[in-house]
This record gives structure tokens, C-alpha cells and sequence, in this order.
């Protein structure tokens, strides 16, 4: 009788040693981290994922940290060091560490690795991207922007049926904004000629600002900034010039009121949002790309302002094209490096 107990004891102590194993190993879902490659402040593309981050602390309740690697390459393994001891749940903007990012994932392969705006894969494929559809947002501002300069009774407005870019870098994901901006522009006009500058910085102003002026006297009428932080700097100069500039990632159609014509909305925040949810709720899949385009809301292009600078007829016909893409009737072309 006592070796039958003795026998019985030992396998409830196996039984709870084994849950105790599952419990330990289990995603820690109550914190969550968004590590960035960059910094926040740039009233667009980081500070959008912030606020999906700020929204799960309000509707979850979860304990949430930002670590900022502030384009320091020298920070991206530490902050990736950081992140894991922190949390297991953790989205990340990986521009510049992707195989840290990686090498992370497969020696940690219970924590849930949310890459944003690239596709990453790993190894073990336990990493999950989001892969936003920048090129039908991209194309309805080039859409914005062929109607804005062939619109000559928009003050300002010349008869060159010119328009430009200011980019941070050159990267895929710079270059397919480029791209659809430009077949967007020339859908409405072939002739629309399209002038881009590289400013090899995503958080200095100043060059931005220069870059933008200089398309200005090239005879552009607006310029589509796709520079984070660096950005403000062509709001700024449509302002003092007294033409036209395009917003990226959110709505900065007001920080420059009357310049500001529309934003090229990419919605950081809302994936954040979605994607933890299904973390939440026990349905979400590591290792899959998820794709975020004008139809789920992942991208988009907003004309509202205070003062909205386009006539309604103009917000009308963008509106259209806009509903076009949604529903299948215009297909817009994705960048590749072929093309």
C-alpha cells in the first residue's frame, strides 16, 4: 500500500512539475515592446506605431515599452537584448538590424517577433511581417498631385505640368512609393514629369527643407515628402514658398495650413493594434506576411483639413479612383526591382 501512495505521489509531481514547465515557457502577452530602429517625434511613421501601442495600454491594459535605437547601429543588438528580457511580445522596426532581428528570433523562438513594413523571415519562421501596401496610398498622391499641378487656379500653380519627391533614402520601400507616386501622377497626364532627391537622412530638416526649395525652382508646384522626421522640412517650404507639399504615414495636413494638399496615410498603429489582438484572442500565426493595403484600412490617402486646400470636385475625382482601387477595378502595379 505505502509503494502504491509512493507510486501515486511521484506521478502528481511529475503532473505539476510539467505544468509548471508550461506555464514558464508560455508568451508573457500582459507586456509589450516597440523597438525601432529610428526615433520617435517624427509626426509620421514611428509616432503612428505609437499610437496603436497607446491604445493596447488603454484597452488591454498591458504594460508597454519604447525603445528608440535612434539610427545608432551600435544600439540595435542591445535594444534587441533589451526587448526579450523585457517582454515576449515585441514589434519591431527592423530597417538596418534584420539579421540581428533573425538571429534574435531563432534563439528565442517562444517570443512573438512582429516585424513592421518589411517582410523578414527567419530560420524558424517564427517571425511575423507586416507588409504594407505603400503603392496604392503612393498612387493616389500621385493622383493628388497630377491634379494639383495641372490645376493652375490654385494660387501658385504654374502651366509645367511638374511635380517631385523628397526621399530619406533610397531602400525598396522608398523606391515603390516612388514608383506608384509616379504612374498615379501620369495615369491622369502622361506629360507629368516627376523630379526626386535623395537625402541620405531621415531626421535632418534643414536638407529636407534645401532638397524641396530646389524642386521648387525646378518648376514643381508640389512635392511629396517620404522622409520620417526629415519631412517637416518640405512642409515648411511649401509654406514659405507659397506652394505645395504632400504628407506621408499621418494626416499633416494641417501643420502647414493652406500647403499641406494631402497625406499619404500609413497606418503603423492600427496593424499594432490588429495584430495584437490576435495574440490576444489565440488566433494569431507566427511566420506569415500580412498584407495591409487601401482595403483593410492599412493605407490610405487624407484630403481633410481644417481648410482643405483642394476644391471639392478634385477631392470627388481622387475620392473615385480611390474606391476604384478598393473594389478591383484599377490595379495598382507593385514595385520590384525589375521594374
Amino acid at each position: 500500500m505505502k509503494k502504491i501512495v509512493f507510486a501515486f505521489l511521484a506521478v502528481l509531481l511529475v503532473l505539476s512539475l510539467v505544468g509548471c514547465a508550461s506555464t514558464s515557457t508560455a508568451p508573457k502577452t500582459t507586456k509589450v515592446v516597440y523597438l525601432i530602429n529610428g526615433a520617435l517625434g517624427d509626426n509620421a511613421f514611428y509616432d503612428s506605431g505609437q499610437k496603436g501601442m497607446d491604445q493596447l495600454a488603454k484597452d488591454y491594459g498591458v504594460e508597454t515599452r519604447t525603445v528608440e535605437a535612434n539610427f545608432d547601429a551600435g544600439k540595435y543588438e542591445p535594444s534587441l537584448e533589451a526587448a526579450v528580457n523585457y517582454a515576449d511580445v515585441i514589434f519591431v522596426i527592423s530597417y538596418g538590424f534584420e539579421d540581428q532581428l533573425k538571429e534574435y528570433a531563432d534563439k528565442y523562438p517562444n517570443k512573438i517577433f512582429v516585424n513592421l513594413d518589411t517582410v523578414v523571415q527567419n530560420d524558424k519562421k517564427t517571425i511575423t511581417s507586416v507588409d504594407f501596401i505603400e503603392e496604392e496610398s503612393a498612387y493616389l498622391a500621385g493622383v493628388v498631385a497630377a491634379y494639383t499641378t495641372t490645376d493652375t487656379a490654385l494660387p501658385g500653380v504654374n502651366a509645367d505640368k511638374k511635380i517631385g519627391v523628397v526621399a530619406g533614402d533610397s531602400d525598396p520601400v522608398t523606391e515603390a512609393f516612388v514608383f506608384a507616386y509616379t504612374n498615379g501622377a501620369q495615369s491622369i497626364d502622361p506629360e507629368i514629369t516627376v523630379d526626386t532627391k535623395y537625402i541620405d537622412s531621415w531626421d535632418d530638416t534643414a536638407k529636407a527643407k534645401q532638397a524641396t526649395l530646389q524642386l521648387y525652382d525646378l518648376g514643381d508646384d508640389v512635392v511629396f515628402q517620404v522622409a520620417s522626421a526629415a519631412g517637416m522640412g518640405v512642409l515648411q517650404a511649401a509654406g514659405d514658398r507659397g506652394l505645395y507639399a504632400i504628407g506621408v504615414d499621418t494626416n499633416q495636413n494641417d501643420i502647414v495650413p493652406g500647403h499641406v494638399v494631402a497625406s499619404d496615410i500609413k497606418n503603423v498603429g492600427q496593424a499594432i493594434y490588429d495584430v495584437y489582438k490576435t495574440i490576444h484572442d489565440g488566433t494569431y500565426q507566427p511566420g506569415v506576411t500580412l498584407n495591409y493595403g487601401l482595403a483593410s484600412g492599412g493605407v490610405d490617402i487624407d484630403m481633410t483639413a481644417t481648410n482643405p486646400v483642394l476644391p471639392q470636385d478634385i477631392q470627388d475625382k481622387v475620392n473615385d479612383i480611390r474606391q476604384q482601387i478598393i473594389d478591383g477595378k484599377i490595379k495598382v502595379e507593385i514595385y520590384s526591382a525589375s521594374n
